[in-house]
């Protein structure tokens, strides 16, 4: 385990909420806070998360009868349900399987065996592709 970043002799316990550095008590995290080696460390972490580039897609994407617009998939971003969803580090892990698989259809059709990501799944339609009012009442029914 990591040592205090003030007094280094003791285990750190608490994360400094600006810079993520270790200490052991209020007193350290009031010293820590007030130095120039939080702020670094914070000016490094504001680098690290403003030099991130999106990755490029290996194809152009085409139009289908299932291409979903952008407008609506930048609506997924502002889903509070799909955020809490994400913090489930299985699914996190899951979606990172599909991601590299090299048949991302039977990674797909796995994954869909996992009650987690079909709620995930069902949370992104729901954004997506709302259902109507006699859609839901049918599902209703059947749940």
């Amino acid at each position: 385990m990591e040592g205090c970043i003030n007094c280094v002799d003791n285990l750190r316990k608490y994360k400094c909420s600006k810079c993520s550095a270790p200490y052991c008590s209020v007193a350290c995290y009031k010293a820590h806070r007030d130095s120039p080696q939080c702020a670094t460390r914070e000016a490094e972490l504001k680098t690290t998360e403003a030099g991130y580039q999106e990755e490029p897609t290996l194809h152009v994407p085409f139009p289908t009868d299932d291409t979903v617009a952008a407008e609506k998939l930048q609506q997924l971003e502002s889903c509070q349900d799909l955020r809490n969803l994400l913090h489930n580090p299985h699914l996190r892990s899951l979606l990172q399987q599909i991601d590299v698989a090299i048949n991302a259809q039977s990674a797909m059709m796995a994954a869909m065996q996992e009650p987690l990501f079909v709620e995930f799944a069902n949370a992104c339609l729901q954004v997506v592709e709302p259902m109507t009012v006699a859609e839901r009442t049918e599902f209703e029914l059947y749940s």
